[in-house]
């Protein structure tokens, strides 16, 4: 599919319109049957319920301290942006902005909001509220601040209104209800795209007060979220927050009826955590959820054979073996590095463990992103070259702890466990000594990747848009991220090139920067491996309809029907 910006970024939306006529009663059932089955198709509300199965459990429901996909697909329901996407693509549409603008130096940009719109709570929606939200996000301190929990905020914007770390976000102000005007401390290319992540959604300023939404504490190694994040998140989207009911790991979320757009047609929609795949399967079979995602390559035949929807989204994503340096000190000689790469068979990898359609990756993203270099250095399955340059670097004896993650499947990553075997079959054939670490997925694993305590490990990422940017940026656009780069010295080199090229307006240029960062995290960096791209399906039984698959993972239910309810 096409990846190019769009060029319709200020034209009306057509996904949420408004729904303006209203339907006569009338005294015969055929006329009122049938105005009924036109509400409906326009989206009026169908009733009934959907569940769907989820892979893991959401640490909270505040996207703003949220990096995992689980806790995106709920909030994306109940919350939205600026801006959004396209259904179906990463293009950037209106959503809660109905137009936008920016100076031409690329640092003011101004807002026209949608009038009407109301929070869930009954908040007005308005330019108030923008700036309320963007000051909440700035002035986050102590542990608000955790590269853990404000991982896009940290990825996107930078640092925070203590001035310790510089900010893309300088300031907001709201000229009237209407309108926000959003100041910049420079131009990047990313903008207003990354307006349309979760992580920066409008959020009720009433409930975040009343329920103090910024009052979140370190604990030990993880955190104690407050009870906005835990039982009130409030957002402005076609559902509303019901429950969650921890013990059988059930979401329930509401049809918004004042919704400003086109509403829901589902009553309600449930989220079932179900970490297997193959019981998801057997549920989805048994008809105790009508649909989950990331279903086995090896099922796709069975479950279309069984009269189920299997749709496979384009795949826009990376898996990398992760490289730590901050606390193995073997692991901050490139040399070390490299062995690794060429010690693990990606090949075999991409044709035994994942789906059909995958690739092996020697990019951190694909190569519709722009900025994809065609001449990087390559590092095919090589053992005895793996051998020869741990020997030369002093570290025939290398032992690493390699974490992986359980009770949890991701888009580039359908078997944590067999990826895992696979790649520590391959480390051990070289002479390495494996340590495996293993720990739930919200239960240690990810604190621990991004608070740099593994050697090396398993992640990946599914694009949020169309930019380089948003895949290497956010990886390494700071020295302390979760590969701990500062322990190099061309950590603060390559965050340095990464911003210069963010910032570049000429695109033909930033496109050379790009191409040139690309080489030198292949050839001179090495950070991680890059692994693989994986198109990830998702399967709905065959009573439901409408739902949109999205290259980004980022599905929103609103449109969704399922007949016979």
């Amino acid at each position: 599919m096409s990846r190019a910006p769009s060029a319709s970024r200020r034209a009306p939306s057509t996904r949420r319109r408004v729904v303006a006529a209203g339907v006569a009663l009338v005294a015969t059932t055929s006329l009122a049957a049938a105005c009924a089955q036109s509400q409906r198709e326009a989206g009026g509300g169908a009733g009934g319920t959907l569940t769907f199965g989820a892979a893991g459990a959401p640490d909270l429901f505040d996207p703003f301290y949220a990096s995992d996909g689980e806790t995106f697909r709920i909030t994306r329901q109940i919350m939205e942006g600026l801006v959004g996407f396209k259904p179906g693509s990463a293009d950037v549409e209106p959503a809660l902005a109905e137009s936008w603008e920016h100076t031409p130096d690329g640092k003011t940009w101004t807002f026209k909001l949608r009038q009407g719109v109301k929070f869930h709570d009954d908040t007005d929606f308005n330019g108030d509220a923008v700036c309320k939200n963007f000051q909440r996000m700035f002035n986050q301190t102590g542990a608000g601040q955790n590269n853990a929990l404000s991982y896009y905020w940290i990825g996107s914007f930078g640092g925070f209104a203590d001035g310790k770390t510089p900010s893309l976000y300088q300031s907001c102000e709201t000229p009237d209800a209407a309108t926000a005007v959003l100041h910049l401390t420079r131009a990047t290319s990313k903008f207003p795209d990354l307006l349309a992540l979760p992580s920066f959604s409008m959020q009720s300023p009433t409930a975040m007060d009343r329920y103090q939404a910024n009052n979140v504490q370190a604990q030990g190694d993880s955190f104690v979220y407050p009870e906005y994040a835990k039982a009130h998140p409030t957002g402005t989207g076609p559902f509303k927050f019901g429950s969650y009911e921890e013990s059988n790991g059930t979401i329930k979320l509401v049809r918004n009826d004042q919704y400003w757009g086109t509403k829901a047609k589902l009553n309600e929609l449930i989220f079932r955590i179900i970490p297997d795949e193959t019981v998801r399967k057997q549920e989805l079979e048994s008809g105790a959820i009508d649909g989950y995602d990331l279903p086995n390559a090896a099922d796709l035949k069975a479950l279309r054979d069984a009269g189920n929807n299997v749709q496979v989204r384009d795949p826009f994503n990376i898996m990398y073996l992760g490289i730590t340096q901050k606390n193995n000190p073997a692991l901050r000689n490139l040399k070390v590095r490299q062995a690794l790469a060429y010690a693990v068979d990606r090949e075999t990898l991409v044709k035994a463990n994942l789906p059909e359609g995958a690739e092996v990756a020697t990019q951190f993203y694909p190569n519709t992103v722009d900025g994809y270099a065609q001449d990087v250095q390559q590092y095919p399955h090589d053992p005895a070259k793996a051998r020869q340059l741990l020997a030369e670097a002093g570290a025939s004896n290398l032992t690493v702890n390699f974490y992986w993650p359980t009770e949890v499947t991701r888009p580039y990553m359908p078997d944590p466990q067999g990826i895992y075997n696979a790649l520590a079959e391959d480390l051990r054939d070289a002479g390495i000594t494996v340590n495996p670490v293993s720990k739930p997925w919200n239960g240690g694993y990810i604190d621990d990747v991004d608070n740099a305590r593994a050697d090396i490990f398993l992640l990946g990422w599914t694009g949020d848009f169309n930019s380089p940017d948003n895949f290497i940026g956010i990886f390494f656009g700071t020295p302390t991220n979760r590969f701990y780069t500062a322990a190099s010295p061309w950590g603060e080199e390559l965050a340095a090139q990464l911003r210069a090229a963010d910032g570049e307006p000429d695109e033909t240029k930033r496109n050379q920067m790009y191409q040139d960062i690309n080489r030198k995290l292949l050839s001179e960096y090495l950070p991680a491996v890059p692994l693989s791209h994986s198109p990830p399906a998702i399967v709905t039984s065959s009573k439901v309809h409408g739902l949109q698959p999205s290259p980004l993972n980022a599905e929103e239910f609103a449109s969704v029907s399922v007949s016979g309810q």
